[in-house]
């Protein structure tokens, strides 16, 4: 790499730091908002907020990146441009190409980068997130329970006490459980204490009642179609214990979807699993946009370049090269989301993925080359040529 490629690629990587890690403190921070509750409602010290929301930050990188990739080079040549650096360069006999070595050098690197992002990083992480998550609202939400606050575990089951000790001895207990479909129960006690189970956490309950609604068969010999009845039975207890380990009794393993699978499991998922056709087909297209998604970050630093290298230099900068070369990446984008959501649900609109991350970068090579094969006096018209 000659002294002049190093001092464009210096440029580059310095903002490319610089705007990426900005938008992803952003990203971070406006997503980050979501899960401000498990710390207000949970409970939970800000450390673990701050490592739960990090783990967001490797996909927030995977996405981020080609755009910022197009940003930085777009402005960066064209203020070259604007300083009439771009203009000594040329009359040096530096050819296109040549000027568009460093982007291209530094949409590579990033181009690996993307793909070890969502190859490996982003999947992992995707998995530690929700693991966590999961947790931290199925399991370690039950040992958290605020004074004054129902405290929900799960969908379907809530805690409520009214005072919480020093000694950690909960007083005034409502425990409302409707795990058991079509049998809710509800649970009132004087004291009780959060113990660790041999499933999880579990309440130990004193002095309290049991109530449960149960649907009674209708008596015999009455009229068909009648409709069954219900029953409350109260059962007044001594010491009692609810299990609040888990949401559901019959939760023993939590589905991953495919943001955390690895690309094997996505192109090869077990078929013990008994995955849905609809997760299925979801899959397949995920794997095709992590294999595919990188090489945005080299069409759209082509695009970048095609958009400030072509043209004759202009005293008061290349506005309008701006403008276009940006509402050409928006549309990619948009025409990206709209096809990845296709291909989820038909399959045989996949090779529509690989199309959009290709062909922006060729017509943009075609482009950056002079567009060979038209003539010389359009090219003029156009500006393409000086």
């Amino acid at each position: 790499m000659t002294r002049l490629d190093r001092y464009i690629f210096r440029q580059l990587t310095v903002a490319l730091l610089a705007v990426t890690i900005g938008l992803a403190a952003l990203v971070w921070l406006t997503q980050s908002l979501r899960f401000i509750e498990l710390v207000l409602d949970r409970g939970l010290s800000f450390a673990v907020f701050i490592e739960l929301t990090g783990l967001l930050l490797p996909s927030f990188f995977a996405v981020i990146l080609p755009i910022t990739t197009f940003v930085v080079c777009l402005f960066v040549y064209v203020r070259l441009d604007s300083d009439r650096e771009l203009v000594v360069m040329r009359a040096a006999g530096i050819s296109q190409w040549r000027l568009a070595r460093p982007a291209l050098a530094l949409a590579l690197l990033v181009v690996g980068l993307c793909y070890a992002l969502n190859l490996w990083l982003v999947p992992a992480s995707q998995a530690a997130f929700r693991s966590w998550q999961f947790e931290i609202r199925n399991q370690l939400a039950a040992i958290l329970v605020q004074e004054g606050v129902f405290s929900s575990v799960g969908d379907d089951l809530t805690v409520y006490a009214r005072q919480r000790d020093r000694d950690g001895t909960l007083r005034g207990i409502l425990v409302h459980d409707a795990r058991e479909a079509g049998a809710p129960v509800t649970i009132l006690a004087e004291a009780g204490r959060i113990t660790p189970g041999p499933n999880g956490p579990r309440v130990t309950l004193e002095n309290g009642q049991r109530q449960q609604v149960e649907r009674v068969p209708p008596p015999p010999g009455s009229p068909p179609g009648t409709a069954p009845g219900s029953r409350l039975t109260v059962l007044s207890f001594s010491e009692n214990s609810v299990d609040l380990a888990r949401a559901s009794r019959s939760e023993e393993n939590r589905y991953r979807n495919a943001q955390e699978r690895t690309l094997d499991e996505l192109f090869h998922p077990d078929p013990a699993e008994r995955i849905p056709e609809r997760d299925l087909r979801r899959f397949i297209a995920e794997g095709h946009q992590r294999l595919a998604g990188p090489l945005n970050a080299l069409g759209f630093g082509l695009v970048a370049l095609a958009t400030a290298l072509s043209g004759q230099f202009r005293r008061h900068g290349g506005g309008f090269r701006l403008f276009t070369g940006i509402v050409v990446v928006v549309a990619l984008l948009a025409v990206g989301l709209t096809t990845g959501n296709l291909a989820a649900r038909q399959p045989k609109t996949i090779p529509l993925i690989w199309l959009i991350a290709v062909l922006p970068g060729l017509v943009s090579a075609w482009v950056i080359s002079g567009m060979p094969g038209w003539p010389h006096w359009l090219l003029r018209r156009r500006g393409a040529m000086p």
